[in-house]
């Protein structure tokens, strides 16, 4: 059972009458994407705290939302001080940071890697309960819905195959969210034909011979500030994939799900039409 279940048990055994459901009155998170669902659909007097990301515009949609609440390390040491009744963590996050935590009474609600729409839409009904407003989640995936729906009614036709390149030549892998993000648009990700599922780091060479219709990048324009970013500036790469051929979605659409996917299909598509004309 996870937390939410346990916790909505024992107040269910406190009740001698039946009795409300009552919402953790401060949560805190220290995972980015936990941080944007929290922010999505919690009272703001819920929220105790926010991961160390939640202000970085690159990394998270609701960046500039996330400056009135404090800033946690993400480590154990603050989240003990702050004490909260509940804290949002990512499943893969430290596993000694959540012992800690854990050895020192702090309750701890995990979430997977969301791999596909449907499980976006799972932990937002899941974060509505543990806040006590599922109305809120109803309505956030109402709009998911909506925009996988227009997306559906637009998508590109035949199987167009895209490669999601990222600085150092990351690669997002098929057995992901982009790719189910793609695939709701008429897209296949190029990802599959390199056998990363999970996603890893490719050559500038490896990109060219894999031959994707399409990339998709973060920025239109990167500058090299590093050796990173430089990867994505190569003339070979600039030869074959001019501004046409590049499909331009900013990581803090991709990165997560919840608020930001309806979006994120929508800029998807919008991309799809102008790269098809």
């Amino acid at each position: 059972m996870n937390v939410f279940g346990r916790l909505a048990a024992a107040a269910a055994l406190a009740c001698f009458a039946p009795c409300a459901w009552s919402a953790p009155a401060r949560i805190a998170s220290i995972n980015m994407c936990t941080d944007q669902l929290l922010l999505a659909l919690a009272d703001p007097e819920q929220i105790a705290g926010l991961g160390p990301y939640a202000r970085d515009p690159q990394m998270s949609w609701l960046a500039e939302q996330a400056k009135n609440y404090p800033r946690l390390s993400g480590e154990a040491e603050d989240l003990i001080a702050l004490n909260p009744d509940l804290a949002l963590a990512g499943k893969y996050g430290k596993k000694a940071t959540r012992d800690l935590l854990q050895d020192h009474g702090v309750k701890i609600a995990e979430f997977d890697v969301p791999r596909s729409i449907e499980d976006v839409k799972t932990q937002v009904r899941r974060v509505g309960e543990i806040v006590g407003h599922p109305e809120r989640a109803r309505a956030l995936n109402d709009s998911i819905d909506a925009a996988a729906a227009r997306a559906r009614a637009s998508a590109a036709d035949g199987r167009i195959r895209v490669l999601a390149v990222s600085r150092r030549g990351w690669v997002a892998g098929s057995n992901g969210l982009l790719s189910s993000l793609l695939a709701t648009v008429g897209l296949a990700n190029s990802a599959s034909d390199l056998g990363l599922r999970s996603g890893g780091f490719v050559t500038l060479e490896t990109v060219i011979a894999t031959e994707p219709d399409l990339i998709l990048v973060a920025e239109s324009s990167p500058r090299a500030e590093d050796q990173g970013k430089a990867m994505l500036l190569h003339p070979a790469l600039d030869r074959r994939y001019p501004p046409a051929r590049r499909i331009v979605i900013p990581e803090a659409l991709t990165m997560c799900g919840g608020p930001m996917l309806p979006a994120a299909l929508d800029r998807l598509s919008d991309a799809i039409g102008r790269a098809s004309r």
